[in-house]
């Protein structure tokens, strides 16, 4: 049988079949020694075939075969920094919610997840959320960032979930889509997932007023089918977001204003660190490049991919 994972739990795999049922499954044991390097082998949203045994009242599924994926998105794993986790696959775009305080998304965290999704060609949109709780001041830093990141070219909603401010256009670019949505704990994601499919009731929870993080209230990656032909993956509160597999040279083709200007380098190998005549720092110089950007690039180059704590990202 084939059939799409909804749902992982490390162990059991909610796997939806052809026909519309959900199986509970396990995967066989050879999975487990294939040399895969990621903490899960199955990921949601990865399309699988299984079959199905029935042991007295029980029935459950084993897989035995993950088909080939399009593509995925990946983060190191946090407990197991030597080893990754594949948060979902088979997506046609990501969603980033980004909040500039309760908790704060430091554009550190924002560059990474971008370039991760660029990596794995992915669309990457970004939600900024709790529009409504800005004053004068954090609505002036909150519109600089959307103004740098449309430059860029990637699509920027102004965001209130709670308030139901632009719902509407978040609905319109899921439309027949498998979108993820992603962000820190605490950003508002189950939040704005209730403004687009009430029925849904995912859990809530305030933030921790002592560490101004957000408290877990996603602990699997699960995906939903929606009522307006649409599905998504809502995933954990990340704390951080560390790349994974990126050789230093590759690292700022997914930088795509970086990347616009790097045949006008002096040098095809150009890291745009301390060369001559690089047009990156020529541009940082002038004031086309964002200085934030370049920042998040230089640690990624700098301090690789065993950087992923959220307490790091702190602009300096």
């Amino acid at each position: 049988m084939l059939g799409i994972v909804y749902k992982s739990t490390g162990s059991w795999y909610t796997v939806k079949s052809e026909k519309g049922t959900f199986y509970e499954c396990r995967i066989k044991g050879k999975f487990r020694i294939k040399g895969i390097k990621s903490t899960n082998p199955i990921a949601v949203g990865d399309v699988v075939n299984f079959d199905l045994e029935t042991k007295g009242d029980e029935t459950v599924g084993i897989i035995d075969e993950i088909r080939d994926r399009k593509n995925y998105i990946v983060r190191k794993s946090v407990n197991l920094s030597k080893q990754t986790h594949i948060i979902a696959a088979n997506l046609d775009q990501v969603f980033l919610l980004v909040t500039l305080n309760n908790p704060m998304t430091y554009t550190s965290f924002i560059d990474r997840f971008l370039v991760t999704a660029e990596a794995y060609e992915i669309p990457a949109v970004l939600l900024f959320n709790k529009m409504d709780s800005y004053k004068d001041a954090e609505l002036k830093k909150v519109n600089a960032l959307i103004r740098l990141y449309k430059a860029i070219g990637y699509p920027c909603i102004s965001l209130s979930a709670k308030m139901g401010d632009g719902v509407a256009e978040v609905k319109s670019l899921m439309l027949g889509k498998t979108s993820m949505f992603s962000g820190h704990s605490g950003v508002g994601k189950s939040t704005l997932v209730n403004a687009l499919e009430p029925g849904l009731r995912l859990k809530t929870a305030e933030i921790s007023e002592q560490h101004l993080q957000g408290q877990h209230t996603t602990t699997f990656a699960e995906m939903y089918d929606l009522s307006f032909e649409a599905k998504i993956v809502d995933t954990p509160g990340i704390r951080g977001f560390g790349i994974v597999d990126m050789e230093e040279d590759e690292i700022g083709g997914y930088f795509p204003e970086f990347f616009e200007l790097k045949s006008a380098c002096k040098f095809n190998n150009c890291l745009h660190l301390d060369e001559p005549k690089c047009a990156v720092k020529q541009g940082l110089e002038d004031g086309s490049l964002a200085p934030s950007r370049y920042h998040s690039y230089v640690q990624m180059l700098t301090e690789g991919d065993d950087t992923y704590r959220m307490d790091i990202y702190k602009e300096k």
